[in-house]
């Protein structure tokens, strides 16, 4: 592992920091879980992509820059820099994105990608189920063959921004006489077909965040299924990997939030220091953010030798997810009870911290609950016997 960037990658980060200069809008976008916000980052997305910013690891010919993963954390290092607005249609550039190019047919990564790209269509995820959350495999959805069609019925929960979003790709058990890993399918499912009913459920600010989807014979072709039926656990668990080990939260992310938390302890140093324990708080938040950086470079430096990411994505999970949840924590010890009752245009800040603090509740269910990764560390990492 290298962190001392060659020539031609200082060029490729003079280049995509002075594109963000040009580019990044002058004041902050609404918020995503809302329609106007949605539409504002949708079209920012759009500029993203006529850049070919919106997906730099990609191939060239289906919307990318051919850029490999340090390039890409490269650009995730200068995104998070410019407080460029956070990106909306990840589900799709950052989780289903390279699970087509690992499964999927020629036709659907000409049919799918640069749309996807391009922002044209937004994707949701649709596995967890009202009895079946970190659990997958006890996904009861079915997915019925009636010859060149899936007829699906059932309903998934707990779908980020799914009531904005045109698509959704989805585990469905496809053999009603499997059980657990087995006999599921993995599709993809627009949401305007006859049958399907999208409701939203808020979150804790209130916003619609969330959407419940229902399948009453949804019928879906043959050809949206990804890999092989009966084989979509295999799928799902190499999108898994990716939300779970690398694409979804970059080390940039953190490393941006703990130096906005930096700066807040020393605008409010003469008060925060009457606790003693903030300090070291802010300190290791900092630490937390360096050290996500160094394990991610060594991620990268394994894959570009052959290396697949595996069951140690979950340690990855863990630690971006608490890291975010404690250094919203500190935010909030600095600010005072005060902070949960200031109206967005008092004090803009101390509003994102707690707009903040409210979705980093969710890191440790999202992807997977953290209890059930430290299971799958315990298992198939340290191989611990099963209780």
């Amino acid at each position: 592992m290298n962190l001392n960037n060659t020539p031609e990658q200082l060029a490729f980060r003079q280049e995509v920091r002075q594109w963000l200069r040009e580019h990044v809008p002058g004041s902050p976008l609404q918020s995503y879980d809302t329609r106007a916000g949605f539409e504002q980052h949708r079209e920012w997305e759009g500029v993203l992509a006529e850049g070919g910013w919106s997906s730099v690891t990609w191939p060239a010919a289906l919307g990318g820059r051919d850029a490999d993963l340090t390039e890409w954390l490269i650009f995730e290092e200068e995104y998070a820099a410019a407080d460029a607005p956070l990106r909306v249609n990840q589900n799709g550039i950052l989780l289903l994105g390279p699970t087509l190019m690992e499964f999927g047919t020629a036709e659907q990564k000409a049919r799918f990608l640069p749309r996807m790209a391009r922002c044209e269509d937004m994707w949701a995820q649709g596995w967890s189920e009202p009895n079946a959350g970190s659990d997958m495999a006890a996904i009861s959805s079915t997915a019925i063959r009636q010859g060149g069609r899936y007829v699906l019925n059932g309903q998934k929960i707990w779908s980020t921004r799914a009531i904005y979003a045109n698509w959704l790709f989805g585990l469905f058990r496809s053999d009603p006489a499997s059980q657990r890993h087995h006999g599921l399918t993995y599709l993809l499912v627009p949401l305007d077909a006859p049958g399907i009913t999208v409701r939203p459920i808020k979150a804790l600010n209130g916003k619609d965040a969330f959407a419940e989807i229902f399948f009453d014979d949804v019928e879906v072709p043959v050809e949206n299924r990804v890999g092989e039926e009966g084989q979509g656990w295999h799928v799902a668990m190499a999108t898994a990997g990716f939300e779970r080990g690398l694409l979804l939260r970059s080390p940039a992310r953190y490393q941006r939030t703990a130096e906005k938390l930096v700066q807040l302890y020393r605008q409010r140093q003469a008060a925060a220091e009457r606790d003693p324990a903030l300090r070291d708080a802010v300190l290791r938040a900092w630490m937390g953010a360096q050290a996500y950086k160094l394990a991610a470079y060594h991620t990268v430096g394994r894959l570009a030798q052959g290396a697949r990411i595996g069951a140690e994505a979950s340690t990855n999970k863990i630690f971006w997810s608490e890291l975010d949840l404690d250094m919203h924590e500190t935010a909030m010890r600095i600010l005072g009870p005060e902070a949960e009752l200031l109206p967005m245009g008092d004090e803009p800040a101390a509003h994102d911290w707690l707009e903040g603090f409210l979705f980093a509740q969710a890191g440790p269910i999202y992807a997977g609950t953290n209890e059930i990764q430290r299971n799958i560390i315990a298992e198939r990492v340290l191989g611990l016997p099963k209780n």
